[in-house]
């Protein structure tokens, strides 16, 4: 989205950032990733892949969970953490869907990893081959590449939906362009058998 300055934004300085505005400015920012200075939003997906790497290799196989269900777990936990950190940013920043807010990066990118389970010869659902897994490296460049195109392109109803007020638009765009990625990475790991 083009950074548009908010309706009403004073020009001039902002008051001095109080304890709370530095760990909201960590968390909106994905630990600074957000302020690189080209290309914030593919440095922010970075923390979207760094989470992705902990579930697989540390979280999951520690605990016994299930990628799947983790990397929903926490996709939906940043979507309300962007959804209401997104008015204090747009505030902070001053303008609509700050450059360095990429939460709803962060979030995209787990969702195009998530994975469904399979069915057998009879079809009862179960949890098939990589299912509690996770993603193999194949899937998580696939994902990463997909969804910064997505993301970049707006398809439909993203770059209508970056329009709704406050966190909403920052968040929802993101996650339209998180599922055409999935849809991607779920094809082309089905036809050339990666699991």
């Amino acid at each position: 989205m083009t950074q548009r300055t908010l309706e009403g934004a004073q020009p001039g300085g902002r008051p001095r950032a109080r304890a709370i505005d530095r760990v909201n400015l960590l968390l909106v920012s994905s630990l600074g990733l957000g302020y690189s200075p080209f290309a914030s939003g593919t440095s922010g997906t970075l923390g979207g892949v760094a989470i992705a790497l902990a579930l697989k290799l540390w979280l999951c196989p520690r605990y016994g969970w299930s990628f799947g269900v983790a990397a929903a777990v926490a996709a939906a936990a940043i979507l309300v953490l962007g959804v209401a950190l997104g008015p204090w940013a747009e505030g902070w920043y001053r303008v609509k869907d700050p450059k360095p807010f990429v939460l709803d990066e962060v979030m995209g990118y787990l969702v195009a990893l998530l994975r469904m389970p399979g069915r057998d010869a009879a079809g009862v659902l179960h949890e098939g081959p990589g299912w509690s897994d996770g993603p193999n490296w194949k899937e998580l460049v696939v994902a990463f590449l997909a969804f910064r195109v997505f993301d970049v392109l707006k398809p439909w109803p993203a770059r209508r939906l970056e329009y709704l007020p406050r966190g909403w638009g920052i968040m929802l765009d993101d996650l339209v362009a998180a599922l055409y990625a999935l849809a991607v990475v779920w094809v082309l790991r089905d036809y050339l058998h990666w699991h």
